[in-house]
């Protein structure tokens, strides 16, 4: 029963994070780092509407997650972004992370809950339904 209401809480908390790094950081600006970061890293000319159009780009994965449509490779998808942000952020602007390194120790975790929810927890609803 516990997976059962489980799998659409993670669901829920995972476009919320999407939602939130996309709307609130990025399109409302509600967090100038994130622009500072793209700023550093695909340089200044544009980087207000590199950082509004990845906020949208953001935005469009949480909504493709509340649809549902091709959880799996949408799941893979969300970790491969993830991972790779964190890393190029890593190794290209430390200084203006908000946790610094730890930020990618986050990263990491939160494609382990991506992971969990659509793989593992998907498979074990799968087998109890049968």
């Amino acid at each position: 029963m516990l997976k059962l209401s489980l799998h659409p809480i993670l669901t829920c908390l995972i476009a919320a994070v999407w939602l939130a790094n996309g709307l609130l950081c990025k399109v409302l600006n509600l967090a100038p780092r994130h622009e500072q970061i793209v700023a550093s890293i695909l340089g200044n000319t544009y980087s207000s509407e590199w950082t509004v159009s990845i906020g949208i780009a953001e935005i469009m994965m949480m909504i493709w997650i509340c649809s549902g449509y091709l959880k799996r490779v949408n799941a893979m998808i969300q970790i491969f972004i993830v991972l790779l942000m964190n890393v190029l952020e890593v190794l290209l602007v430390p200084q203006l992370l908000l946790w610094g390194y730890m930020n990618l120790v986050f990263a990491i975790l939160f494609c382990v809950v991506i992971y969990y929810s659509q793989f593992v927890l998907v498979n074990s609803l799968k087998k109890n339904s049968k």
